[in-house]
Protein backbone atom coordinates (compact mmCIF):
# COMPACT_ATOMS: atom_id res chain seq x y z
CA UNK A 1 0.00 0.00 0.00
CA UNK A 2 3.20 2.29 1.01
CA UNK A 3 4.23 2.30 -3.01
CA UNK A 4 0.55 2.50 -4.08
CA UNK A 5 0.33 5.81 -1.83
CA UNK A 6 3.57 7.04 -3.15
CA UNK A 7 2.01 6.84 -6.43
CA UNK A 8 -1.16 8.77 -5.58
CA UNK A 9 1.27 11.60 -4.01
CA UNK A 10 2.83 11.63 -7.37
CA UNK A 11 0.34 12.41 -9.25
CA UNK A 12 -1.11 14.90 -6.94
CA UNK A 13 1.79 16.92 -7.37
CA UNK A 14 1.53 16.87 -11.15
CA UNK A 15 -2.09 18.00 -10.38
CA UNK A 16 -1.12 20.58 -8.14
CA UNK A 17 1.51 21.48 -11.76
CA UNK A 18 -1.37 21.52 -13.45
CA UNK A 19 -3.55 23.92 -11.07
CA UNK A 20 -1.08 26.31 -11.21
CA UNK A 21 -0.45 26.39 -14.85
CA UNK A 22 -4.81 26.73 -15.08
CA UNK A 23 -4.27 29.87 -12.69
CA UNK A 24 -1.91 31.43 -15.67
CA UNK A 25 -4.52 30.75 -17.83
CA UNK A 26 -6.89 32.53 -16.00
CA UNK A 27 -4.98 35.69 -15.85
CA UNK A 28 -4.61 35.23 -19.65
CA UNK A 29 -8.05 34.92 -20.36
CA UNK A 30 -8.46 37.77 -18.23
CA UNK A 31 -6.08 40.49 -20.03
CA UNK A 32 -7.08 39.09 -23.35
CA UNK A 33 -10.83 39.41 -22.95
CA UNK A 34 -9.78 43.27 -21.32
CA UNK A 35 -7.54 44.13 -23.90
CA UNK A 36 -9.78 43.43 -26.88
CA UNK A 37 -12.90 45.03 -25.50
CA UNK A 38 -10.64 48.30 -25.01
CA UNK A 39 -9.24 47.94 -28.49
CA UNK A 40 -12.93 47.49 -29.95
CA UNK A 41 -14.07 50.47 -28.01
CA UNK A 42 -11.15 53.12 -28.94
CA UNK A 43 -10.72 51.59 -32.46
CA UNK A 44 -13.57 49.84 -33.59
CA UNK A 45 -11.19 47.13 -34.60
CA UNK A 46 -11.78 43.52 -33.69
CA UNK A 47 -9.63 39.84 -33.92
CA UNK A 48 -11.43 36.85 -34.15
CA UNK A 49 -7.98 34.96 -33.27
CA UNK A 50 -7.86 37.00 -29.81
CA UNK A 51 -11.60 36.27 -29.34
CA UNK A 52 -10.97 32.64 -30.45
CA UNK A 53 -7.92 32.32 -27.95
CA UNK A 54 -9.99 33.63 -25.02
CA UNK A 55 -12.64 30.64 -25.69
CA UNK A 56 -9.41 28.01 -26.17
CA UNK A 57 -8.07 29.25 -23.35
CA UNK A 58 -11.06 29.55 -21.13
CA UNK A 59 -11.42 25.46 -22.69
CA UNK A 60 -8.19 24.30 -21.21
CA UNK A 61 -9.51 25.90 -17.57
CA UNK A 62 -12.00 23.43 -17.47
CA UNK A 63 -10.65 20.61 -19.49
CA UNK A 64 -7.13 20.26 -17.35
CA UNK A 65 -8.09 21.85 -14.86
CA UNK A 66 -10.81 18.95 -13.81
CA UNK A 67 -7.97 16.75 -12.30
CA UNK A 68 -7.16 19.36 -9.94
CA UNK A 69 -10.66 20.25 -9.05
CA UNK A 70 -11.18 16.63 -8.16
CA UNK A 71 -7.85 17.03 -6.23
CA UNK A 72 -9.01 19.82 -4.12
CA UNK A 73 -12.66 18.16 -3.66
CA UNK A 74 -13.97 21.07 -5.62
CA UNK A 75 -15.70 19.17 -8.39
CA UNK A 76 -19.49 18.88 -8.20
CA UNK A 77 -20.61 15.85 -6.03
CA UNK A 78 -23.93 14.43 -5.12
CA UNK A 79 -24.03 14.95 -1.40
CA UNK A 80 -27.09 14.01 -0.99
CA UNK A 81 -26.48 10.49 -1.01
CA UNK A 82 -23.24 10.68 0.79
CA UNK A 83 -24.20 13.41 3.45
CA UNK A 84 -26.37 10.01 4.65
CA UNK A 85 -23.56 8.48 5.59
CA UNK A 86 -19.90 8.47 8.15
CA UNK A 87 -16.82 8.47 6.51
CA UNK A 88 -16.25 5.04 5.51
CA UNK A 89 -19.83 5.14 3.86
CA UNK A 90 -18.85 8.11 2.00
CA UNK A 91 -15.68 6.53 0.63
CA UNK A 92 -17.31 3.30 -0.32
CA UNK A 93 -19.92 5.60 -2.51
CA UNK A 94 -16.52 7.69 -3.68
CA UNK A 95 -15.22 3.97 -4.64
CA UNK A 96 -17.93 2.92 -6.75
CA UNK A 97 -18.54 6.82 -7.94
CA UNK A 98 -14.74 6.58 -9.56
CA UNK A 99 -14.83 3.07 -10.28
CA UNK A 100 -18.34 2.39 -12.12
CA UNK A 101 -18.96 5.93 -13.59
CA UNK A 102 -15.55 8.29 -13.52
CA UNK A 103 -13.54 5.88 -15.40
CA UNK A 104 -16.20 4.60 -18.13
CA UNK A 105 -17.00 8.17 -18.76
CA UNK A 106 -13.35 9.61 -19.07
CA UNK A 107 -12.19 6.67 -21.27
CA UNK A 108 -14.98 7.00 -23.39
CA UNK A 109 -14.39 10.75 -24.09
CA UNK A 110 -10.98 10.26 -24.53
CA UNK A 111 -11.29 7.58 -27.33
CA UNK A 112 -14.18 9.80 -28.70
CA UNK A 113 -12.10 12.87 -28.74
CA UNK A 114 -9.14 11.45 -29.94
CA UNK A 115 -9.92 11.16 -33.70
CA UNK A 116 -11.62 14.73 -33.75
CA UNK A 117 -7.98 15.55 -32.49
CA UNK A 118 -6.22 13.57 -35.16
CA UNK A 119 -8.23 14.88 -37.97
CA UNK A 120 -8.11 17.94 -37.17
CA UNK A 121 -4.30 17.95 -36.68
CA UNK A 122 -3.68 15.70 -40.07
CA UNK A 123 -5.61 18.15 -42.12
CA UNK A 124 -4.81 21.39 -40.49
CA UNK A 125 -8.19 22.76 -39.89
CA UNK A 126 -8.39 26.26 -39.41
CA UNK A 127 -11.34 28.19 -38.07
CA UNK A 128 -14.09 28.86 -40.36
CA UNK A 129 -14.15 32.50 -39.07
CA UNK A 130 -12.12 35.29 -40.81
CA UNK A 131 -8.25 35.37 -39.47
CA UNK A 132 -9.43 32.17 -36.76
CA UNK A 133 -7.00 29.75 -35.26
CA UNK A 134 -6.22 26.09 -35.90
CA UNK A 135 -8.59 23.67 -34.28
CA UNK A 136 -6.26 21.03 -33.28
CA UNK A 137 -4.99 22.67 -29.91
CA UNK A 138 -8.39 23.00 -28.58
CA UNK A 139 -9.72 19.79 -29.73
CA UNK A 140 -6.97 18.13 -28.47
CA UNK A 141 -8.20 19.25 -24.60
CA UNK A 142 -10.64 16.75 -25.18
CA UNK A 143 -8.50 13.72 -24.91
CA UNK A 144 -5.88 15.37 -23.00
CA UNK A 145 -8.32 17.03 -20.09
CA UNK A 146 -9.88 13.04 -19.85
CA UNK A 147 -6.41 11.47 -19.19
CA UNK A 148 -5.62 13.77 -16.60
CA UNK A 149 -9.16 13.20 -15.02
CA UNK A 150 -8.84 9.57 -15.43
CA UNK A 151 -4.76 9.44 -13.53
CA UNK A 152 -6.27 12.09 -10.71
CA UNK A 153 -8.95 9.64 -10.08
CA UNK A 154 -7.00 6.72 -9.82
CA UNK A 155 -5.01 8.46 -7.33
CA UNK A 156 -8.39 9.31 -5.34
CA UNK A 157 -9.15 6.06 -5.83
CA UNK A 158 -5.65 4.72 -4.17
CA UNK A 159 -6.50 7.43 -1.12
CA UNK A 160 -10.34 5.90 -0.61
CA UNK A 161 -9.07 2.12 -0.37
CA UNK A 162 -5.93 3.45 1.86
CA UNK A 163 -8.39 4.97 4.37
CA UNK A 164 -10.98 1.93 4.45
CA UNK A 165 -7.76 -0.27 4.96
CA UNK A 166 -6.45 2.26 8.02
CA UNK A 167 -3.34 3.25 5.79
CA UNK A 168 -4.27 6.75 5.38
CA UNK A 169 -6.30 9.71 6.25
CA UNK A 170 -9.87 10.32 5.01
CA UNK A 171 -9.19 12.46 2.18
CA UNK A 172 -13.01 13.53 1.87
CA UNK A 173 -12.73 14.87 5.95
CA UNK A 174 -12.55 18.93 5.10
CA UNK A 175 -13.25 21.81 7.00
CA UNK A 176 -16.31 23.60 6.16
CA UNK A 177 -14.82 26.82 6.28
CA UNK A 178 -13.66 28.08 3.41
CA UNK A 179 -10.07 29.75 2.76
CA UNK A 180 -11.89 33.77 2.97
CA UNK A 181 -13.84 32.64 6.10
CA UNK A 182 -10.10 31.58 8.29
CA UNK A 183 -8.64 34.79 6.89
CA UNK A 184 -11.76 36.52 7.98
CA UNK A 185 -12.00 35.15 11.29
CA UNK A 186 -8.37 35.17 11.93
CA UNK A 187 -8.13 39.15 11.61
CA UNK A 188 -11.38 39.50 13.77
CA UNK A 189 -9.02 37.39 16.55
CA UNK A 190 -6.41 39.51 15.85
CA UNK A 191 -8.88 42.94 16.27
CA UNK A 192 -10.20 41.61 19.88
CA UNK A 193 -6.96 40.67 21.23
CA UNK A 194 -5.86 44.41 19.99
CA UNK A 195 -8.99 45.79 21.98
CA UNK A 196 -9.12 43.73 25.06
CA UNK A 197 -4.94 44.94 24.89
CA UNK A 198 -5.89 48.08 24.85
CA UNK A 199 -8.68 48.00 28.10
Amino acid sequence: MSFLLKISRLIDAFSELIGKLVMWFILATTLISAGNAIVRKLFDSSSNALLEIQWYLFAAVFMIGSGYAFLRNAHVRIDFISARFGARGRNWVDIFGIVVFLFPLCYMMATLGWPLFERAWSTGEMSSNSGGLIRWPVYGLIPLGFTILFIQGVSELIKRIAFLAGHGPDALAHDESTEEEKLAQQLLDEAQARLKGAQ
